[in-house]
């Protein structure tokens, strides 16, 4: 059998609250790593306490990447990551250094670890044109209009998911093409590493429910609804027709933070549906890291003896 000689990587992965970002950080350090931030939240500056984003201290003890390369009202696809994350890579891999991939976002990580089928880029303006129609005439119509035109894609895109349908509707008034036809083309090659994925999980659905509801609180009491006033007086964002529609805005906990600064929720509301919203984020991640059937699952807070060996094994340490 011949020897795999492809670089490695570890990518560590689990649902919100789980403790990447510290595994993460202190196995950079320990194993002469880099980490590549695989969170659609953290690729926007000003999302900070709400995203979970490593402070400056973490951050100046390990490199990190793909960190506040965006602004709150400029979109980022999947695609532009995964680009801009194999680049990264390659710079991480020929100082010599380890590629650590840390984050929550699967479709990121299917983007950059198997490829997504080529389409074309996206165009601002026409994102801006979508945008205002969508302010005008509300998103069950442009869902509408996306399953006359692309009755596949409409099928799995919800009426309310605002970025998938401007999506859809982008690229076929850009190609005339429907997005599921552009989806079933040949994907790009893997990426040419080796990977560890290594999933953190707590093993009791009660244990992450706890640990969500305490991080909500801290990220309270570090001033998260302080963050979330600064973000809506940025001009772009103030002046914008429909700004709960930005990707940037729907990180969890920001649309429910800004509905109750528009005086839609009381403070316990808010509290309350910002939680919620969290734990069906962590399901959804749940359900796609089960898919992941060559991940290596552990509990962060029991099985850290063996989540280390695995990391030794795998480097041949």
């Amino acid at each position: 059998m011949p020897v795999d000689t492809r670089p490695l990587a570890i990518a560590v992965m689990g649902p919100t609250a789980s403790g990447k970002t510290a595994f993460a950080i202190e196995l950079a350090q320990r194993c002469g790593g880099e980490i590549v931030s695989v969170d659609s939240a953290l690729v926007y500056r000003g999302l900070d306490i709400g995203a979970a984003k490593p402070d400056a201290t973490e951050r100046a003890g390990v490199p990190h990447h793909l960190i506040d390369v965006r602004e709150p009202w400029q979109p980022y696809s999947a695609a532009e990551f995964a680009q801009d994350a194999r680049s990264v890579i390659a710079g991480i891999l020929a100082r010599g250094r380890l590629p650590v991939l840390a984050g929550g976002t699967g479709l990121y990580f299917r983007a950059l670890l198997h490829g997504l089928a080529p389409m074309p880029e996206a165009d601002p303006a026409l994102r801006e044109v979508i945008a205002a129609e969508a302010a005008a005439r509300g998103w069950p119509v442009l869902h509408a209009e996306l399953a006359r035109v692309d009755p596949a894609a409409a099928a799995r895109i919800r009426p309310g998911d605002a970025q998938r349908i401007q999506r859809a509707l982008e690229v076929f008034r850009l190609s005339g093409r429907p997005i599921s036809e552009w989806q079933r083309d040949p994907r790009p090659p893997r990426l040419p590493l080796r990977v560890l994925k290594l999933v953190l999980a707590p093993a009791g659905r009660a244990t992450l429910h706890a640990r969500i509801a305490l991080r909500f609180e801290r990220m309270l009491e570090a001033g998260f609804l302080d963050e979330v006033r600064g973000l809506r007086a940025l001009p772009r964002l103030r002046d914008h027709p429909a700004p709960l529609d930005l990707p940037a805005l729907r990180a969890v906990g920001y649309r429910q933070a800004w509905e109750h600064l528009d005086g839609a929720t009381s403070a316990e509301e808010f509290r309350d549906r910002g939680i919620f919203a969290t734990r069906q984020l962590a399901k959804r991640q749940l359900t796609w890291l089960r898919g992941e059937l060559d991940g290596c699952w552990f509990d962060p807070e029991r099985d850290g003896g063996q989540l280390r060996e695995a990391v030794s094994r795998f480097l041949g340490r």
